[in-house]
């Protein structure tokens, strides 16, 4: 019988020299799930997604329920599944059209202005604003921060006090896993403190994203439709563009608090809903005499050449 020596497995569980540094880099190399599915369109969750953007305006806090469902069978609050950002990227690519074809002077500032849709007040206002947060929620609302007046609280909307995680930054935009490994917050010192700053990014994404919806039905679409008449000078127009506004912002802000309020290791979420309070003041002086909407709307058709 001839003798057989058979190779090293690459990846087995016995290691003589008591550490493992190769498998540590692999894991650290890894590349996110998110975009390991960027383009495997058959294993996207659509009529999930869609089924989140009715919930969206209806009753958002369903939404944050099934996440939590997700981190209980996922152990992750990020859902890797990029549909939700498909979708709404294609929505903005088709109301970027329409404006387009309404106020742009040339085929050219029509696909100028799709692409600014999708690419900048989208995807790239999105990110922006989940990592704003990834340095501002983890400082001001993370465990452990001292200051904060009032009783410190340790439950979220859906989650047993004893269950305690580490905010992601996929779970506030579903991209932007590498930007994670650039910041030193609150998460404890130690040998995770890298992979938990990475999961920081996820949540913020994720919630920026979904806030983002109600923001796009009301002042790309809505407004969109009722532009003819809130343009005018009438009160009337007045009354009915800044409260589109308001609504819209109230949204974004709502939906971002249900966000990080599910969330059982940020403290005292509800500092995230004061913005409504300068939100309804501003509207109501807005309503003797200020139209927010043509202030604000030619910004959604910068640089574009279209026609103000």
């Amino acid at each position: 019988m001839n003798p057989h020596i058979a190779t090293p497995r690459q990846h087995g569980a016995v290691n003589f020299g008591g550490t493992s540094s190769a498998g540590g880099r692999q894991e650290g190399l890894r590349m996110p799930r998110f975009f390991k599915r960027l383009f495997k369109f058959p294993q996207m969750d659509f009529e999930m997604a869609i089924w989140e953007m009715w919930s969206l305006l209806i009753a958002p806090k369903k939404v944050w329920r099934s996440v939590y469902y997700h981190k209980q069978t996922k152990n992750t609050w990020h859902r890797p599944d990029p549909s939700f950002t498909y979708l709404l990227s294609f929505f903005m690519a088709l109301t970027g059209i329409a404006w387009g074809v309404a106020y742009a002077d040339s085929v050219a500032g029509t696909l100028r202005l799709t692409i600014i849709y999708v690419f900048v007040h989208f995807l790239a206002m999105s990110l922006l604003v989940a990592t704003a947060a990834y340095f501002l929620v983890g400082r001001l609302l993370g465990p452990g921060i001292a200051g904060l007046p009032g009783r410190r609280r340790q439950q979220g909307l859906f989650i047993a006090p004893q269950d305690r995680d580490s905010l992601e930054f996929g779970y506030c935009f579903d991209v932007s896993s590498y930007l994670g490994t650039a910041s030193n917050l609150w998460i404890p010192t130690g040998k995770h403190r890298t992979m938990q700053s990475v999961m920081l990014m996820k949540v913020l994404v994720q919630v920026s994203i979904r806030a983002f919806f109600p923001v796009w039905v009301l002042l790309y679409v809505v407004q969109y439709i009722m532009w003819p008449l809130i343009k005018k000078d009438y009160w009337i127009s007045y009354f009915l563009g800044n409260t589109l506004y308001l609504v819209a912002f109230g949204y974004y802000t709502t939906i971002s608090f249900l966000g990080y309020n599910a969330l059982p290791f940020l403290q005292h979420t509800e500092f995230l809903l004061s913005p409504l309070v300068a939100f309804a003041i501003f509207w109501f002086v807005s309503l003797f005499g200020f139209n927010i909407a043509t202030h604000v709307a030619p910004i959604l058709v910068l640089g574009s050449g279209a026609k103000r």
